[in-house]
């Protein structure tokens, strides 16, 4: 069978697998624990499901213009209005099946082959996958720091002629860092002056911790023009827990949202028109879903920090967004694969590979679930991996026993 050399390139997504792992075993009744979810449990906020509830019952369900209808422009201009204090035109928008194929419009329209995508790392595991299907080269960058806030010099020294774009996550998935304005303002301004694309990757900008806040990137924006650089990605996944509903977002200059609109209207046509009316009716209805979201990933941040400097050896950056930890476990296993194997079939606990995100020795760990989970996740965890641990566990009437050292 004949393959084409980016097809022979592409991985598969490590997080969907292990999801798809999760929903397999549990459906078999195993006692499974997902600490490496990337969606939270709350429920869509009642002004979403009420909207899509009452297209539905008109029977009206048609395309939908292939850069978003009127009213999902409308809304994500009242939504770049309230969050950015920018007011933008319907022309320099464009609504898309998740912030995810947002970004793989935006890519498409700007790269072409052999091109660099510079990003810090940790990073998305999608985005070294997403770059590789332009044909263009990913340049991850590791601080040099030992942390995970990127130097503007880690940037720079990583672009050449061929970087074409900077993908900048703020907060971070997987480390949940909040990258500091001085570093935005920085990364603005560096790319308009370099003519370099910058992607601001904001999906998790509602969801901060600690009075923790994202630097707004239009607060250092020059150029407004056509020849702006900057693209703002968004979305309804993660702040309105709207994950299965895959409406997201792109803002941008209005030639580069013409050429990304032809693109996505051969590849998909348009979302669908009934989960933008969901988006609507979540972007402009009640906002309180978020800070209740909000609150209870906080409470839960607290929790699995808690539980996570109770137990030895590990090192921990404590996040300042997203719901995500990024924990450094490689005193006891360097192989994060290997970890991450070896936990789902010892006691039964899904969490991230460090290495698909970047890092080796680190698992991503998500408290976006409950905190009953968090803690008998983690006491799992450390029972199978910590040598001083008793040599029996119960996972509900399951008795298991150490057999490994």
């Amino acid at each position: 069978m004949s393959i084409s050399l980016i097809g022979r390139s592409i991985g598969e997504s490590v997080t969907l697998k292990l999801n798809q792992t999760y929903a397999i075993l549990r459906a078999k009744g195993e006692p499974v624990i997902h600490l490496g979810g990337g969606e939270p449990k709350s429920k869509a906020p009642i002004d979403a499901i009420t909207a899509i509830a009452s297209h539905l019952n008109s029977g009206e369900v048609r395309y939908a213009p292939v850069d978003g209808s009127i009213d999902m422009k409308k809304a994500i201009i009242r939504y770049t209005r309230a969050h950015y204090g920018r007011m933008v035109e319907p022309e320099n928008v464009i609504a898309s099946s998740g912030a995810k194929q947002a970004i793989m419009v935006a890519l498409q329209a700007i790269l072409d082959p052999q091109d660099e995508v510079v990003f810090p790392a940790p990073y998305w595991v999608s985005y070294t996958e997403m770059v590789k299907l332009c044909g263009a080269v990913p340049v991850p960058v590791i601080p040099e720091d030992g942390t995970f806030t990127p130097r503007m010099s880690d940037i720079t020294q990583n672009v050449t002629s061929y970087t074409k774009a900077i993908i900048i996550n703020s907060p971070n998935n997987p480390s949940g860092a909040v990258y500091p304005a001085s570093f935005i303002k920085e990364i603005v301004e560096y790319c308009e002056q370099k003519g370099i694309y910058l992607i601001m990757d904001d999906i998790y900008h509602l969801l901060t911790y600690n009075g923790k806040k994202p630097a707004n990137p239009f607060d250092y924006v020059k150029d407004f023009s056509d020849n702006s650089k900057l693209i703002i990605i968004n979305g309804v996944s993660k702040a309105y827990a709207m994950t299965g509903f895959r409406i997201g977002w792109a803002v941008a200059n209005t030639k580069l949202i013409y050429v990304m609109a032809n693109i996505q209207g051969h590849q998909t046509s348009g979302p669908s028109i009934l989960l933008q009316k969901a988006a609507i009716g979540a972007i402009n209805g009640v906002q309180s879903s978020i800070e209740s979201l909000r609150t209870t990933l906080e409470n839960n941040r607290k929790v699995m920090i808690q539980q996570i400097k109770a137990f030895d050896g590990l090192h921990l950056i404590e996040p300042d967004g997203t719901f995500y930890a990024f924990v450094d476990f490689s005193a006891y296993e360097k192989d994060s694969t290997k970890l991450s194997n070896f936990l789902l079939e010892k006691v039964r606990v899904l969490a991230m590979p460090g290495v698909e995100f970047g890092m080796e020795g680190y698992l991503r760990l998500s408290y976006c679930g409950s905190i009953k989970d968090i803690i008998e996740g983690i006491e799992r965890i450390k029972w199978a991996i910590d040598p001083n641990s008793p040599n029996e566990l119960y996972i509900g009437e399951r008795k298991l026993v150490r057999d490994w050292n």
